[in-house]
């Protein structure tokens, strides 16, 4: 069996300072907002170049959080991308604010600058582009028209930490860049966690006292907030992990290469690369009009393999309800049919890749 990722390889290779790491923090006592957590935030934000990094409980609550910073709420639009997982337009939802869809480009499945134009309003107060897959938004075009008409950039890192456009980090770019540390994330913990950056002096004072209940001193309350404090263990676990991630990253870069180089079928669309980004592949995504019997020869293989996201966004339930626009959205339906993410993490194997392509070049 190949996995989609196997996040035992992993600890078994930095077992004993995970282990050591963990053990520190049960015999410190300090579980909530520690020294782990203060550490983590100062790395991470040297690392991208910013003056805050503020830990959070989940990928999802550093969006939630930085919104609210933004001051979005009722009666607001914020421009996103339909194909994405679904918190980066919940919680634009649970703001009571409106998700206004934009359509992606099909080359790198990230939401497309000139579409983002078109559907700004007077009403619009933020655009949230999605590194999809680990490969880098078009930041530019984004940030120019942000300026332009004096609207918010949050970007949604969750899949893309340590990629790069044009010599910068992600999320270094916008008002606050969002990062989850979810299991099965380039740079992860074994729990749920959250990281935002910014800037910005205000927005990061604004986020330290949302993510704890609106306080800054105990017992006093300055603002209603929310119980959203990355977890001093999964902390310190992640700290190890960041001494690996450029380590960790090149080697999934490795592995794309590989894959490249080895899957041969005409009929499959390989990811690309743009010349000025630096992709980090939290996933290996292909599109084919035969993915589904493609998808089924590597199950007989068994091999996994996954379709991330098959049905977009304002095609779901939970959004249909809301009547909110869908028109010009067929590249996001377009790639939801075609698209197929093949076992990609640091620690596979050279003959694993083979095997992948070799099932891939013989499926029907």
């Amino acid at each position: 069996m190949i996995p989609m990722v196997d996040l035992t390889r992993q600890y078994q290779n930095l077992k004993a300072d995970i282990d050591a790491a963990i053990k520190n923090v049960l015999e410190d006592g300090q579980f909530i907002l520690g020294p782990n957590v203060a550490e983590l935030e100062k790395k991470i934000a040297a690392y991208h170049g910013v003056s805050h990094a503020i830990g959070v409980a989940s990928g999802t609550d550093a969006l939630l959080l930085s919104l609210r910073a933004c001051g979005i709420g009722a009666g607001d639009e914020v421009i996103t991308t339909p194909f994405t997982f679904i918190a980066t337009a919940e919680v634009i939802s649970l703001l009571q604010a409106t998700p206004v869809f934009a359509d992606i480009v099909t080359d790198t499945f990230n939401i497309d600058p000139g579409k983002v134009e078109e559907k700004i309003t007077n009403k619009t107060k933020a655009i949230i582009p999605v590194h999809l897959f680990g490969h880098p938004a078009d930041m530019d075009p984004i940030c120019a028209l942000a300026a332009k008409f004096n609207i918010r950039v949050i970007e949604d890192c969750a899949q893309a930490f340590g990629a790069t456009y044009k010599g910068e980090k992600v999320g270094s770019r916008g008002d606050c860049g969002c990062f989850s540390f979810f299991p099965s994330k380039n740079l992860a913990c074994y729990g749920d966690g959250g990281m935002i950056i910014t800037g910005n002096e205000e927005l990061a004072k604004s986020l330290r006292l949302l993510r704890n209940h609106g306080s800054a001193v105990k017992y006093h309350h300055s603002a209603l907030g929310y119980n959203s404090r990355l977890d001093e263990i999964q902390a310190a676990i992640i700290r190890v992990k960041m001494k690996k991630i450029e380590e960790f990253n090149d080697k999934r870069r490795i592995n794309a290469d590989m894959y490249r180089a080895l899957i041969e079928r005409n009929d499959i669309t390989l990811p690309l690369e743009l010349p000025f980004c630096k992709h980090v592949y939290h996933q290996f995504t292909i599109r084919s009009k035969n993915r589904d019997s493609i998808m089924k020869a590597l199950q007989n293989e068994k091999v996994s393999s996954a379709i991330y996201y098959p049905v977009p966004l304002h095609r779901q339930e939970a959004f249909t309800r809301q009547n909110i626009p869908t028109e010009n959205l067929t590249n996001s339906e377009k790639c939801a049919k075609e698209v197929l993410s093949l076992p990609m993490f640091p620690e596979l194997e050279k003959e694993e890749i083979e095997h992948v392509s070799d099932v891939i070049n013989h499926a029907p």
